[in-house]
């Protein structure tokens, strides 16, 4: 029986399963956490937790049979979304009487975290919320700040509102704390009217409130820190004049064409109108003074982590994505002001222009090397009802509003991106079913595959940081034996794309598309190698004979992640840190010193050799190469005379994956199409100059025989000199 068959047929069937069971499996991820974390650790007295179900999903908690409470999570009521731009998982306890019993941090995945600050300090804030009465905060009796965290303001912030809203709806949807769902307006309902088109100048937009307002100076901020409960927060006022203007902040919803038009100008606006997506929404910010509302988030991670935007129970944090900078308000008599931006409010957060909002402002004092005290300020927008129109609405609906699934909406977050992999995956496949036609061409195929590295490793890696790693096959096993949850898998658009393609290329080619085309780390490898062959670095040969012995050093390191993922899956991912990818590709080399300098460690050999950590260390190239020995074609093309007694491929291989006896080892090889490219030249491979000798000297004899020039006859006797015995290892 040949094992390594049944394992890579094993493989490739649990990974369609993966693959393909999502299609009627995407449910919440709550079964998956009450499945791995201890009951007392998420209801303290409970001895028993129900079936999970609901719309959104809720399981209750029992003791002695009598149900006591509900379990939930954050992630499937609200958007959890934080400086990763993936969500932020807590469990959340509550009992009957809307009393919040606990709160737990159960994944995350935020870098601002993982590159120094101890998560012992973002989890401890997490107590406060024990014995926490939903009810007495919706009625705003019950005080309640959050001990934000200095440098991961973001995460708490995140943490904090969507433990808060989501208990809300949670204690609406059952009826607790004598809580009620939200009835829906019978009365008219807004909509904004497109056809007033009015362009007014900067008095009479701020008159009639569609510009707003938030003007604090040296003395109020002063004032508001002097009340704070934290003495330390008076020692360190704002120096200067009283009626120093500390922030001057202004808001407008631009998507209304009046207002827009006047702020914007015609120019501005329409490219604003070819902009926006369905369901999007605009709001200019403009600021001025020594505090500005942008932070310096934005720059660090692509969030601007000083002011979020509120509307009913959806709170709104821009990425830099959805975020352009403009030079000026166009408004005739319009402030010189020095931030003027322009913010698109994401489809999925169903933001409506035409009901009232509020800009959450968030101001932070230092009082320590590494503490500040934060406080909010708050700027309430109400449209102008001139720019709206109203229609009666005659349904009223009492229950709660369905939730749209978590992962449906990273998908609709990451459209152009999906549409940028998908186009470049296409392109990869196009390349290979045409591979014979393009590596007839050798420049070509060089720049094409250089064009596509820099591609991967900038816009697929450091850009879209859809780097495929270890923990990916690891988590997607555990799934597969512990209570397989599609959710978890298609909350990461890009990485699921990836994995559809990975899949399909371990089918035709084996392995070596992903770890020699797509994977952002071994484009890094290899680049920096071909940038060090530019500057004349030398170049070493690892002898056959030592090679083949170390490159199953990848494959044990795979055994050991995978036997540990079996006991402990958050264990494995520890021991994954042996993948430099985080650091490297994810974290572009931001993260504590030990991290970068082992990652640099890696890099630095593949100097002297061509992909050196692909070759001996990769532990996610070993779990790929298992199943690429049942690729279904043959697609690299060999000469009888490869291995004996032609080595030129060989030699030449940058990562020794053809054999001496001359068949390629799929297991180690990355399809880089090199050797394909020597199989055609007639200038390269010994086996093809022979043939094109023989060509030549039979065409000259032709035309000898047929009484050409004294010249044929001559070339025809220099021919028969031409020694055709090429050396084979060149």
């Amino acid at each position: 029986m040949n094992y390594r068959s049944v394992a890579g047929n094993l493989f490739i069937l649990l990974l369609f399963q993966w693959l393909l069971s999502g299609i009627v499996h995407a449910n919440s991820e709550l079964p998956r956490f009450l499945d791995t974390v201890p009951l007392q650790d998420i209801y303290p007295g409970a001895d028993s937790i129900g079936h999970a179900d609901g719309t959104p999903v809720v399981a209750p908690a029992f003791k002695q049979g009598e149900q006591i409470g509900y379990i939930f999570l954050t992630s499937d009521y609200v958007n959890t979304t934080g400086y990763s731009g993936k969500p932020i998982h807590q469990l959340v306890a509550m009992d009957n009487n809307g009393i919040i019993q606990k709160a737990l941090l159960v994944e995350h995945h935020e870098p601002i975290v993982l590159i120094g600050i101890p998560e012992e300090r973002i989890t401890a804030i997490l107590s406060d919320y024990e014995g926490m009465d939903v009810g007495k905060l919706v009625q705003g009796t019950l005080d309640h700040d959050v001990d934000i965290v200095t440098g991961a303001t973001v995460t708490v912030m995140v943490m904090d509102d969507t433990i808060l809203r989501s208990a809300i709806k949670v204690a609406r949807q059952y009826g607790l704390a004598g809580l009620r769902p939200e009835r829906k307006k019978t009365g008219p309902t807004a909509s904004i009217n497109n056809d007033i088109n009015t362009v007014q100048d900067w008095t009479a937009l701020v008159r009639e409130g569609s510009v707003r307002r938030l003007k604090l100076t040296l003395s109020q901020i002063n004032t508001a820190y002097d009340q704070v409960a934290d003495f330390r927060a008076a020692d360190f006022p704002e120096q200067g004049a009283a009626d120093d203007v500390f922030i001057e902040l202004y808001a407008a919803v631009v998507s209304i064409p009046g207002i827009g038009r006047s702020l914007l100008g015609e120019s501005e606006y329409k490219n604003l109108m070819k902009k926006l997506q369905p369901g999007e929404q605009a709001i200019l910010l403009a600021g001025d003074g020594r505090f500005s509302f942008k932070g310096s988030g934005y720059v660090r991670g692509g969030i601007f982590d000083r002011f979020q935007i509120i509307q009913g129970d959806t709170s709104i944090r821009f990425h830099d994505q959805y975020h352009k900078r403009l030079r000026q308000i166009a408004a005739e008599g319009a402030p010189q002001l020095k931030d003027v931006d322009l913010f698109r409010t994401p489809a999925n957060m169903k933001f409506n222009a035409a009901e009232p909002w509020k800009l959450e402002l968030l101001v932070g004092r230092d009082v320590g090397p590494t503490e500040k005290i934060f406080l909010t300020f708050e700027l309430d927008y109400v449209p102008p009802k001139k720019y709206l129109t109203f229609t009666e609405n005659k349904v009223s609906i009492d229950s709660a509003e369905k939730a749209e699934p978590f992962w449906k909406k990273m998908w609709q977050l990451k459209i152009p991106e999906i549409i940028v992999l998908g186009i470049a995956s296409l392109i990869l496949t196009v390349i290979f079913f045409f591979q014979d036609a393009l590596v007839k061409r050798a420049k070509l195929t060089e720049w094409v595959r250089n064009t596509y590295l820099v591609f991967t490793l900038v816009v697929v890696g450091w850009y879209f940081n859809a780097q495929l790693s270890v923990v990916n096959i690891l988590a997607m096993f555990n799934a597969l034996i512990s209570g397989f949850d599609w959710t978890y898998f298609l909350m990461e658009p890009l990485i699921f794309i990836l994995w559809g393609s990975v899949a399909a290329a371990l089918l035709f080619w084996g392995r070596g598309p992903y770890c020699g085309w797509l994977c952002p780390f071994g484009a890094l490898q290899e680049l920096i190698n071909k940038v060090a062959k530019r500057f004349k670095v030398k170049q070493y040969t690892v002898p056959w004979a030592i090679h083949e012995r170390v490159w199953t050093i990848k494959y044990l390191i795979f055994l050991v992640l995978f036997g540990v993922s079996l006991y402990s899956l958050g264990w494995a991912e520890r021991l994954a840190e042996i993948e430099p990818f985080k650091t490297a590709i994810i974290l572009k080399f931001m993260r504590d010193w030990p991290y970068v300098l082992f990652a640099v460690a890696v890099l630095l050999p593949g100097i002297f050799i061509e992909r050196f950590y692909c070759r001996y260390l990769c532990p996610m190239g070993a779990a790929l190469a298992i199943p690429g020995r049942l690729r279904m074609f043959s697609w690299l093309k060999r000469y009888q005379e490869c291995g004996a007694p032609c080595q030129r491929c060989g030699n030449e291989c940058m990562v020794q994956a053809i054999h001496p006896e001359g068949n390629i080892n799929v297991n180690e090889c990355l399809y880089c199409l090199h050797c394909q490219v020597v199989y055609v030249d007639d200038h390269a491979c010994p086996v093809v100059i022979q043939k094109r000798l023989k060509k030549q000297r039979h065409t000259v004899r032709k035309q000898a025989v047929a009484g050409k020039k004294n010249s044929a006859i001559a070339e025809v006797m220099a021919l028969n000199k031409v020694d055709v015995k090429v050396d084979f290892n060149k």
